[in-house]
């Protein structure tokens, strides 16, 4: 299967020696069936003309942010749109700090800062710029932002020195585009499912027990799943966060209305479980506020185990099930207790007596236990949220491949 064919690859070239290969890729790109338009930076043009780009790419050569006949089109917009993917090639060590910071000087920057798309980039510099922490801090920050970065490779370098910091052959960058293409067209089979968020169990109409969660870590792997194929349902208790439009979201307040939604969304491939349900209701819920007084009598009982009756479903069981375990101690011994007891397939465990990433923290770091014993456990160290969710989700496709 061609996964390129048709595709719409917005090719951004920065300047540096390794420009030149972009002609290459344009050339593979082209070969493989996919539409390429392209920006050439100021500096660009110095290492190749927009005459040979437009000669192979067979499209209009874009390079000038205030170019009264372009930007009658709002280029800088309607490019972003246009793309189904940006590749940035080479990445210069100035493109790259640019990014970092938000800079938009130029029609490539503005173009990447107007995107909503998947952005590539391919680093190219010399070994010690590589090297440098600015870079490396730079790189990081682009990751955190969810950019994808390809290479760079070891070798030879044009300045005459070796090392880390050569731009990736083209046909190992189209390989990685062709990739990303083939992963989303294997995963729109897929629905995912993903609870978040606390739940309320009222007690009159203005008082209401519940966990402590902030949702975080569950918005973020709904994220993941959806920028990755995924049909997506996200089932969430009261939070502040924003959704993806691509995800089903679904707004719920009680334990009972997320185990409705949730049995209404099944089958799904996969069901992570990561909200915070109360264990327990208000056995009578009274219809007027209660008033002041010394003291109140709470009667409880047990909420549904959400987790456990999909785990337990005979039809419409997901092929992976997957819990999460917020713990304060014992972390090891009651991840491996939840993951028999539910029978789940993975059960997630966090320390969530650790400030630095506990609840409303945007960092986390945790343990995966697998109910198959032949896959050992893993830890995930810590590290932003949304890099532990694109990790898991990694595991995810894995397993459902």
């Amino acid at each position: 299967m061609n996964n390129l064919l048709e595709k719409k690859i917005l090719l951004v070239v920065c300047g540096g020696i390794s420009a030149y290969k972009t002609l290459e890729v344009i050339r593979f790109l082209k070969k493989k069936g996919a539409r390429v338009k392209t920006i050439l930076t100021r500096s660009a043009k110095e290492f190749v003309t927009p005459l040979s780009v437009a000669s192979l790419s067979q499209e209009k050569v874009y390079d000038d942010l205030f170019n009264h006949e372009n930007e009658a089109e709002m280029d800088h917009i309607s490019l972003s749109r246009w793309a189904d993917v940006i590749l940035v090639a080479p990445a210069t060590a100035n493109t790259i700090s640019k990014l970092s910071v938000g800079l938009s000087d130029d029609l490539a920057s503005t173009v990447i800062l107007a995107s909503n798309k998947d952005i590539f980039l391919t680093p190219a510099m010399n070994v010690r710029m590589w090297e440098h922490p600015s870079t490396k801090e730079n790189i990081n920050k682009l990751k955190n932002f969810g950019y994808k970065i390809i290479g760079p490779e070891i070798g030879d370098m044009a300045c005459g020195e070796f090392g880390e910091g050569k731009m990736s052959e083209p046909h190992e960058i189209v390989k990685k585009i062709e990739s990303y293409f083939a992963n989303l067209n294997q995963n729109k089979n897929f629905k995912a499912l993903v609870t978040a968020g606390p739940t309320r169990e009222y007690i009159d109409p203005v008082r209401f027990i519940t966990s402590k969660s902030s949702g975080k870590q569950g918005f973020e792997l709904a994220k993941s799943l959806s920028k990755n194929g995924f049909d997506t349902t996200l089932i969430s208790g009261p939070t502040n966060l924003e959704v993806d439009k691509d995800i089903n979201f679904i707004k719920v307040d009680t334990a009972h209305q997320m185990f409705r939604e949730t049995q209404n969304s099944l089958p799904v491939d996969v069901a992570i479980f990561s909200a915070a349900v109360s264990d327990f209701k208000i056995r009578e819920k009274k219809e007027q506020k209660i008033k002041k007084g010394d003291y109140i009598n709470l009667n409880l009982e047990k909420n549904i185990d959400i987790l456990n009756y999909v785990s337990n479903h005979n039809s419409l069981r997901p092929k992976l099930v997957i819990g999460f375990a917020a713990e304060t101690n014992n972390l090891k011994n009651n991840a491996e207790k939840k993951l028999m007891e539910k029978n789940c397939d993975w059960v997630i465990a966090n320390d969530v007596s650790n400030k630095s990433i506990g609840f409303d923290s945007d960092f986390n770091e945790v343990t995966i236990f697998y109910k198959n014993k032949k896959i050992k456990d893993e830890k995930l160290t810590i590290k932003k949220k949304s890099e532990i969710s694109d990790e898991i989700v990694e595991r995810v496709i894995g397993q459902l491949n």
